[in-house]
């Protein structure tokens, strides 16, 4: 508990002039590469939004502090490729937080619970 008799359990969020309090995301999914702070939750939107990316997952690897890494899987893979997905994201969000690299996976992102394990994913893919 800090001082003003607040807990955290690591969501990052704000407060608004009117006192509503607005979450962003959790401070161990905030991806630092080279001291911009990037919430995965708002790259994931972006992408989302197109109609053929069912789930987006971004992840931050390893690299000179961290590299924007996103995970997506689409609804129908014809003629979408990593280089379409960034300039889409280009148009919705700013140059330092579109990914840096993208993966097309197969199967789903969530465990059984729905919950994206980003640790997880993470792990496997240091271990290759």
């Amino acid at each position: 508990m800090d001082a003003n008799g607040w807990e955290t359990v690591g969501d990052l969020g704000r407060f608004d002039p009117d006192g509503y309090l607005f979450l962003a995301d959790r401070r161990n999914d905030l991806i630092i590469p080279g001291g911009a702070n990037i919430y995965p939750t708002e790259v994931e939107l972006a992408l989302t939004a197109h109609p053929a990316v069912t789930e987006a997952v971004v992840i931050g690897l390893p690299d000179l502090g961290q590299r924007t890494h996103v995970l997506v899987q689409l609804d129908s893979p014809a003629g979408i490729d990593a280089e379409t997905l960034d300039r889409f994201a280009r148009e919705r969000i700013v140059r330092y937080k579109c990914p840096r690299s993208y993966e097309f996976v197969d199967g789903p992102l969530r465990d059984d619970a729905g919950k994206v394990r980003r640790s997880k994913l993470i792990a496997e893919r240091q271990r290759g």
